[in-house]
């Protein structure tokens, strides 16, 4: 899955030749898993239709404040486009256009949204090698730049004017491919590599039969969906679960027993920078699994069992130069026994949730945690939905390795 899944992209075409690869870039946009909204120039209308733009992008396409062929009056509001994006992109970018945006000229909607946005702006220079190589262009690039908007450069090639040299735009692939490593080079965990546990384990009684809990493995799939989208490389393990994740940075190994997980876990834990084990590991198991489905012939039936190893505590042990965060679900004196696992196991963090709270625990959409350090520092959080509770987890962590 793209980086730009999800993600709203204001695509800004202006008066170039070059505008006809717009189409091409809106799809690959879309095939990225991106919404696009497409906002021209006047003048780039001559280039390329409308109509071609907003069929790729299924949204309306905007070059005017109002339709004055509308007698609806509807404005189209350059500050709810400006809002709306996560990331603006001028391609093609006209020495025109970028001269005006470079010195607040605010002729056009594009001009309107440039100066509303508040997201990250990319732009992609398109003329002839002469504008190109100009001393003014030269210094539209570096006011462009100075303001934190990002150049995608040109590239060399044969020009419309049948001259050869630097002032081509780049292909769309490599816009696409060109934003996406920009977004990822610039993400908090980039280059991080995160272990992380979720879900339940079972442990088998017989073929059949298991022990095993409630966990539906949700909040440790969001903590790996929010680590992936801040760049982290994931390497989830997950008990039995039908949680999903569909994410080109998350690699998921599936197990089903305690002893699969610590397998697991100790494969991986030495080449990784975190380690987040939130799931509901079985403490313990059958000392005598049965070979063949017991039969319900007596009115009672007595397991004997024994404890599975500890999987966080055996890290804690092993611990280097990772960051080891736990999790601790209480019933009773819950912060002094989180402070107790914190200590013993040998951890940098502590998520604790509390039975008691409404809304919190296995199942649910939502979460309430406290977060413990290990030099005591508490944090409580409200009750949020899992995906916000992962965040915050996220920012701790963040936090924690740029403190």
């Amino acid at each position: 899955m793209s980086i730009l899944s999800g993600k709203n992209i204001v695509l800004g075409v202006t008066a170039g030749i070059a505008a006809y690869k717009s189409a091409s870039l809106v799809r690959l946009f879309i095939k990225a898993g991106a919404n696009v909204k497409v906002v021209m120039t006047p003048a780039s209308l001559d280039f390329v239709t409308p109509l071609t733009l907003s069929t790729l992008s299924k949204n309306p396409v905007y070059s005017t404040f109002f339709d004055e062929a509308d007698d609806s009056g509807e404005w189209h509001s350059h500050v709810e486009l400006g809002l709306w994006a996560d990331y603006f992109v001028v391609a093609p970018a006209t020495a025109n256009t970028m001269a005006k945006m470079a010195n607040g000229v605010c002729d056009n909607l594009l001009l309107a949204v440039y100066l509303s946005a508040k997201c990250p702006v990319y732009f992609a220079p398109a003329m002839d090698l002469d504008m190109y190589k100009h001393p003014t262009t030269k210094r539209t690039f570096k006011i462009l730049k100075d303001f934190g908007n990002v150049m995608i450069p040109a590239t060399s090639g044969e020009l419309a004017s049948g001259l050869v040299g630097e002032g081509r735009m780049a292909e769309p692939e490599a816009i696409v491919s060109f934003v996406e490593n920009d977004i990822l080079n610039k993400l908090p965990l980039r280059g991080k590599k995160v272990l992380i546990t979720a879900g339940p384990t079972y442990e088998a009684i017989d073929p059949v039969r298991f022990i095993g809990n409630h966990s539906s493995g949700k909040m440790g799939f969001e903590i790996a969906k929010a680590a992936a989208k801040l760049g982290a490389e994931v390497i989830l393990v997950s008990g039995p679960t039908h949680q999903t994740i569909n994410h080109n940075l998350v690699q998921v190994v599936p197990v089903t027993s305690t002893a699969q997980m610590y397998k697991a876990c100790h494969e991986y834990y030495k080449d990784v920078d975190v380690a987040i084990l939130s799931a509901a590991v079985s403490d313990y198991k059958p000392k005598d699994v049965a070979p063949q489905k017991i039969k319900k012939d007596a009115t009672t039936l007595t397991l004997e069992l024994t404890k599975t190893q500890d999987i966080l505590a055996s890290l804690g042990q092993d611990k280097n130069k990772q960051l080891l965060v736990g999790f601790a679900l209480e019933t009773n004196n819950e912060l002094e026994n989180a402070k107790q696992k914190l200590i013993k196991k040998k951890l940098d963090m502590i998520v604790l949730n509390s039975m008691n709270d409404a809304g919190a625990g296995f199942g649910g959409d939502t979460n309430k945690i406290t977060i413990i350090d290990k030099q005591e520092n508490i944090t409580t959080f409200e009750l949020k939905s899992k995906a916000e509770v992962a965040q915050d987890i996220i920012n701790s962590i963040i936090n924690h390795l740029h403190a």
